[in-house]
């Protein structure tokens, strides 16, 4: 075969269907993979029960706290697994390497934080013969898709006396679920002329709780507190302790199958989930490295990446040094060293191309559904205003190693030139000076209550991540 021959191949093999290359038991694989991320959004839809059941399987594989090898003064050393935890929203899983972290990591970020709606911090009230929650939405929402859908509230409630307790109501098929309503068509007139970003306003994102009141007719706000004492009942709160809480309110029920061919998954959180998820199925493949490889899990990307809990926090740099401490090989230069010489893929969904809007989108520089991960060299909005553009070098580094492990894989950009954009937390990365690149799944309805992404693509994902670690 001449090299013309084999160009046209590779091209070919790149830009194909993932789905040609799988038969037999390989095929199967692939959708038991999707078997096992769909229990898992279904059954973590905030970041704190992401990252729980992140620890609870890196400790069945064989991960430890490293924060127990802080205490003792433990010494780490290659092959060794460990997790650093920060407040039980961020997440970075190592598994040490047997070259000095000097030389650079390898990791995989993504974020387990999603579009939704928030309790207000004084958020139950009475109206019109209804109990109900006052909301403030958290990210990029469309504000009319959240409304008339079955909703369930997810979370945490923290007491005076430091007692956690955790709620989840409307996900098990005997639990009720809530909602928000919406106007009868037929009194809709004035609402069908506003803009869609007006239809529904922030304010009127209202959960309705319920309607029965306390018996006691001399009281006020009766159905109130009637909701107040069902969970005082149930859960030992009272109406205080919602100051100390942090309830989210997300789309109640469990994630799907999608397509007569059961060729995709309709699930909440697919931005970011399936891409925490993938390179965190993919670490655990890994053992004995060369460099240290890293799946880095974090919150508040879909506010700015702010905070403790975000990426711009020092929560990643201060483990980093923490476990060249523990494996004896710490100076302030070995960090600036080990992070300017780290190579990272920001783990992040992107959008695909969609028929029905078309407009959007530049065909020729879109992912598609079920063609593999998807890379951005850069994402930005309009001019690439706030993005990382990652380096060609690097990308033609990634290219060999997709070519070698077999991985299918496609390039993007989010829309048309002038149409809008997003970012990710690729440039909070290459703020050291490492090479960052964003890729991952992806996706339609993004930022909408129920996401599509194609079993084809995160499983190509997963192994995308996969051979990124193996290269280490």
């Amino acid at each position: 075969m001449d090299s013309k021959e084999t160009n046209k191949s590779n091209l070919e093999k790149t830009y194909g269907y993932v789905w040609d290359k799988y038969k037999g038991k390989e095929l199967d694989d692939l959708f038991a993979f999707s078997e096992g991320y769909k229990e898992f959004i279904s059954r973590c839809k905030t970041e704190r029960e992401c990252v729980s059941e992140f620890i609870r399987m890196a400790e069945e594989n064989g991960y430890k706290d490293v924060s127990t090898f802080i205490e003792k003064g433990e010494p780490l050393k290659a092959g060794d697994k460990v997790y650093a935890n920060n407040s039980g929203k961020t997440l970075a899983l190592f598994v040490i390497g047997s070259q000095s972290m000097e030389k650079g990591l390898r990791i995989v970020g993504a974020h387990v934080d999603s579009p939704r709606l928030d309790l207000k911090q004084n958020p139950l009230y009475e109206d019109g013969g209804l109990a109900l929650f006052k909301t403030h939405y958290y990210g990029g929402v469309k504000k009319y898709q959240w409304v008339t859908i079955p909703l369930a509230i997810h979370g945490v409630v923290i007491k005076k006396d430091g007692t956690v307790v955790d709620i989840v109501i409307g996900e098990d098929e005997n639990d009720p679920v809530v909602g928000i309503t919406d106007l009868l068509i037929h009194l809709a007139s004035d609402q069908m002329e506003k803009k869609l970003s007006k239809a529904i306003e922030g304010e009127d994102l209202n959960i309705s709780l319920g309607s029965i009141p306390i018996e006691d007719k001399d009281e006020k706000d009766r159905v109130k507190k009637n909701i107040l004492k069902l969970l005082y009942e149930k859960y030992g709160i009272t109406e205080e302790d919602f100051v100390s809480a942090e309830l989210e309110v997300v789309p109640a029920g469990k994630a799907r199958d999608y397509g007569l061919d059961r060729s995709m998954v309709m699930g909440y959180g697919h931005d970011d989930r399936v891409c925490a998820y993938t390179a965190f199925e993919a670490l655990m493949d890994i053992e004995n490295p060369d460099k240290t490889c890293v799946a880095l899990i974090v919150d508040k990307e879909e506010i700015g990446s702010v905070g403790a809990t975000g990426m711009t926090s020092r929560f990643f740099e201060n483990t980093v040094a923490e476990i060249m401490n523990l494996v004896g090989d710490y100076s302030e230069l070995k960090l600036r060293r080990a992070l300017a010489n780290s190579k990272m893929l920001s783990g992040d969904v992107s959008a695909a191309f969609d028929p029905n809007y078309p407009s959007v989108m530049e065909p020729r520089n879109s992912a598609y559904m079920g063609k593999g991960m998807a890379f951005n060299k850069y994402t930005g909005v309009r001019g690439k205003s706030g993005s990382n553009d990652a380096n060609p070098e690097f990308i033609a580094e990634l290219r060999a190693i997709m070519e070698k492990h077999d991985v299918m894989w496609q390039t993007a950009e989010l829309g048309k030139v002038d149409q809008g954009g997003g970012g990710t937390i690729a440039y909070i990365l290459a703020e050291y000076g490492m090479d960052v690149i964003d890729c991952g799944v992806p996706v339609h309805n993004m930022h909408a209550p129920w996401e599509i992404a194609s079993k084809a693509d995160i499983y190509e994902t997963m192994k995308g991540y996969r051979a990124f670690y193996m290269e280490a």
